[in-house]
């Protein structure tokens, strides 16, 4: 059950109209890493969670403020679009150089949402819900949701330095602060999962019939660059994070399989087979075994 509480979590209030920055800041709100997605993610990933307790809550609890930070930029985006001009000629009689910023804008802002923010990304490509992954393993799903953080910040970073109103600094700030409480706090939640010994690494027992591939690949590092730089690296080379084995340089890569030879496609769809001459089989096929 969720309630709705009218006041913001923080205040998403313009110093003055920049209907182009609107354009812009639609990417952290339905881009593929915006609040969109990652509330989304959150609220998926603890409906569908196993687990009673706090792993359930704590994805239901950020997934829901996720939520609220959706209804910041939406309002943040409405009132950047505030009296923006709807023509070039109005553009240019109100600013010298409102015709750089009418041309900024998004046009769907206006024709499809009335002068109101978009589920959409800052091209205008509508938001995915492919976006959003759920696999019901947990320590996998908090990794992803590190990497999404990561994004989000990255790209609240980047708008930070693309305007100089104070107002939408202010929330850009606050967003930034509250991704950075995540990204730690699901660093944190893969540490508390291997602690309370329910998870190892994402599908540890994957092959739990065999150890034929551990040493040769499972911890192997194949450099396929040209130079040995990245054979320096933690990775080739010292125990590996999961602790059941060691690092170890496997230089360049060989071959483990023989080239591979393809039996003739079935003649119906017309592709290009040996013994196939304009989707006729010839008399004299090869034999391929």
């Amino acid at each position: 059950m969720f309630s709705h509480v009218k006041e913001l979590q923080f205040e998403a209030k313009p110093d003055g109209p920049d209907a182009g920055f609107a354009r812009r800041l639609q990417e952290v709100l339905g881009g593929k890493f915006g609040e969109m997605t990652v509330a989304n993610q959150y609220l998926f990933q603890g409906w569908n969670c196993r687990l009673p307790g706090k792993y359930k809550d704590l994805l239901l609890d950020v997934g829901t403020e996720e939520m609220g930070h959706v209804e910041m930029i939406v309002t943040m985006i409405t009132r950047l679009l505030e009296n923006a001009p709807l023509s070039l000629s109005e553009a240019i009689a109100d600013n010298p150089g409102g015709g750089a910023i009418f041309a900024g804008s998004n046009p769907a802002h206006f024709i499809h949402g009335g002068g109101g923010a978009l589920p959409a990304d800052a091209n205008g490509v509508p938001w995915n819900g492919a976006f959003v992954t759920a696999s019901g393993n947990l320590l996998a799903d908090f990794q992803l949701n590190v990497a999404a953080e990561a994004q989000g910040r990255l790209q609240v970073s980047r708008l930070f330095n693309m305007t100089d109103d104070p107002g939408v600094k202010q929330l850009l700030r606050f967003l930034l602060a509250r991704d950075t409480m995540h990204q730690n706090m699901w660093l944190a939640a893969i540490e508390q999962l291997k602690e309370d010994g329910l998870e190892e690494m994402p599908v540890p027992d994957a092959f739990p019939d065999s150890t034929e591939f551990t040493e040769e690949f499972s911890y192997t590092y194949l450099g396929f660059s040209s130079g040995t730089d990245a054979a320096q690296g933690r990775w080739a080379s010292g125990p590996t994070p999961d602790g059941k084995g060691e690092f170890r340089n496997g230089d360049s890569p060989r071959a483990n399989a023989p080239e591979p030879v393809l039996a003739p496609g079935d003649p119906r769809l017309y592709g290009t087979n040996p013994g196939v001459v304009g989707g006729v089989v010839n008399k004299v096929k090869s034999k391929v075994t």
